[in-house]
């Protein structure tokens, strides 16, 4: 039990460290971050919804290419 109490410690002053180290060092304030990350999910969408736009009209013309007579 010791040893699992020890490790569980060790995890948390890590987790609270690494936090810590985070605030301070992060370029930015909160809501900075926050409009930048979702203009990279925004950007993310979209280039997401491009690449399957894209491959449906390609799998859609070999379909028509394979099903003409």
């Amino acid at each position: 039990m010791g040893k699992v109490m020890g490790f569980l410690a060790g995890a948390v002053c890590g987790a609270l460290v690494g936090a810590v180290t985070a605030l301070l060092l992060t370029p930015g304030s909160g809501a900075e971050l926050i409009q930048e990350a979702e203009d990279r999910w925004q950007l993310t969408l979209t280039e997401a919804r491009h690449a399957r736009d894209e491959k449906r009209r390609e799998l859609e013309a070999q379909y028509r290419a394979e099903t003409r007579p």
